[in-house]
């Protein structure tokens, strides 16, 4: 993504593209309702942002639109010198798991597909670990 359009500071970068996501998902993509590179200055260490929107009902009885039915994915910026290292440790790891998790989503039954859920991976001195949250 060029610098004109990327939206963040010089000193900040996105670890992964949209082809790395692409890559790493394959058919399983099409659930994707949204894939965002988020411009916030303090994801602390929190790298990569999944979720699954349920179609639970909302506000009173109110139901959510079909269309936000599915996941969503967050990539958080990082520091531009520790771009190239980010994303080596998420290409390697996170994505594989993000993979999984979202197979093991569409296979769950219909307690789990009815409730919304997150993962977040966080990368701490070059250590990735994963948070589930329901």
């Amino acid at each position: 993504m060029s610098a004109r359009n990327r939206r963040l500071p010089r000193h900040l970068a996105w670890p992964l593209t949209t082809t790395d996501i692409d890559e790493c998902l394959g058919p399983h993509m099409s659930r994707v309702t949204d894939l965002g590179f988020l411009t916030g200055h303090d994801s602390g260490t929190i790298v990569l942002g999944a979720a699954w929107v349920a179609p639970n009902p909302r506000n009173y009885g109110r139901g959510i639109h079909p269309d936000m039915v599915g996941f969503r994915i967050d990539i958080h910026p990082v520091d531009a010198t520790d771009r190239a290292a980010t994303r080596a440790v998420l290409r390697a790891q996170a994505l594989p798991q993000l993979h999984e998790w979202i197979t093991q989503a569409i296979a769950a039954d219909e307690t789990w597909q009815w409730t919304d859920h997150r993962r977040s991976w966080r990368l701490t001195d070059g250590h990735l670990t994963h948070h589930d949250e329901a």
